[in-house]
């Protein structure tokens, strides 16, 4: 897995505002599986076709199908899959793997639901409290209205339910490509600066726009 993160060209290039692309061509896919094998293939190949039949869903068909896709993978910790404590991988490194913990899960359908043409102000990544589990987790929300209660999008479980009747998270802060806020209840409380405060995304974003097939 070392060997993996070293060799890998994984991440996306990027495109024109308002953020980066996770279309792949048929070639791209091909390579890829003939590096790291035919169930890596198949798996971004599923995810390629997931983006082109959800792109004129509704929202809520699309944050369904998407949450569903992703938790089918399987969660590893950081540090028996990548051999580091902290990393945050990209969907590609996700998909290829066919593992991650949390915050590629998040990562993953984030990217996915942007790319589906959810706007980007409807999104933030949440990192809460898991307390049953007495562990830092992280999560995707998604907001109906800019006022409404958020949706929860958890591997932890398959069904999506709004923040509030998630009592067993507690919201620490979220970010999206563009803003950090602190949260309370669920909810963005307060706009604390831009994300690219998060040195974890910072990485993640760079080796998307860097890194090449």
């Amino acid at each position: 897995m070392l060997l993996f993160i070293a060799t890998a060209s994984l991440a996306v290039s990027i495109v024109a505002a308002p953020g980066l692309s996770v279309k792949m061509s048929e070639a791209q896919i091909v390579k890829l599986g003939k590096k790291y094998g035919a169930m890596a293939e198949r798996r971004l190949r599923a995810w390629q076709n997931l983006i082109q039949d959800i792109q004129h869903f509704d929202e809520d068909e699309k944050l369904h199908r998407v949450n569903k896709f992703f938790n089918q993978l399987l969660f590893v910790d950081d540090i028996k899959h990548w051999g580091k404590k902290d990393y945050w991988a990209s969907p590609v490194e996700f998909l290829i793997t066919n593992g991650g913990d949390c915050e590629d899960f998040s990562i993953a359908k984030y990217y996915t639901l942007r790319q589906v043409g959810i706007p980007i102000e409807k999104l933030s990544i949440a990192y809460v409290k898991a307390l049953r589990l007495n562990q830092a987790h992280m999560v995707l929300t998604y907001y109906p209205k800019p006022s409404a209660t958020p949706l929860v999008l958890d591997n932890l479980i398959g069904e999506i339910k709004p923040a509030n009747r998630r009592t067993d998270l507690q919201h620490v802060y979220s970010f999206n490509a563009d803003n950090l806020w602190l949260s309370k209840k669920g909810k963005r409380s307060t706009l604390v600066g831009t994300s690219d405060q998060l040195k974890p995304w910072v990485q993640l974003q760079s080796r998307m726009v860097n890194q090449d097939y």
